[in-house]
């Protein structure tokens, strides 16, 4: 039988009732259990675009996940590694803003803050070759998750743009994905990180 659907008589919100809001808030439930089909799909759009790179974008994140986890970060860090580019299409100007609003209710406080500001840190690689303080990490110095964003970008983001470096592939991290993203989300990010 086909699904019926009968739209709600309500113009403005203030008009709905209960029940208009019961049937709304059950189809946002629906949509989170596909978020992490949508962040892999956002993911994959990265595929074969260099931007000038030695590799793609989508090999920097692969490369950028496989680092942190050899290098032993946790599950949720390795997917926040993975993940941490894929606004660069979308949002190319705030595309860490863009990465971490989408993992905010998913992942820790401190993942959250790292993927976010994660461009002001990875500068101290490159600013200063375009005009910009490659010092600018400084400003976030005495907040809580200042040396996990100086691991997270010296030691796997900055480094991973080698051509000869084999990593799994994607779908070997997918799993991760949809076990980060699975569960009730706004648990973890709400929880504030010390500093400023």
């Amino acid at each position: 039988m086909p699904y019926s659907y009968q739209r709600p008589a309500f113009r403005s919100l203030s008009e709905a009732t209960a029940e208009d809001m019961a049937e709304i808030f059950d189809h946002y439930h629906g949509l989170r259990r596909g978020i992490a089909d949508h962040a892999l799909m956002l993911l994959k759009l990265l595929a074969g675009e260099r931007l000038g790179f030695p590799v793609d974008r989508l090999e920097h994140s692969l490369q950028t996940a496989t680092l942190a986890e050899q290098a032993g970060a946790d599950e949720e860090t390795v997917v926040c590694a993975l993940l941490h580019d894929i606004g660069d299409n979308i949002a190319p100007d705030n595309h860490g803003a863009f990465a971490a609003e989408i993992l905010r209710p998913w992942v820790s406080a401190e993942n959250y803050w790292v993927v976010r500001n994660h461009n002001d840190f990875v500068g101290r690689h490159y600013f200063e070759t375009i005009g910009r303080d490659p010092d600018m990490r400084e400003k976030h110095r005495g907040h809580a998750a200042f040396e996990k964003a100086c691991l997270f970008c010296d030691t796997w983001d900055a480094v991973a743009f080698d051509p000869k470096f084999e990593t799994p592939p994607l779908e070997y991290f997918e799993p991760m994905v949809q076990r980060v993203f699975s569960g009730e989300p706004w648990v973890r990010a709400d929880k504030a990180v010390g500093g400023h």
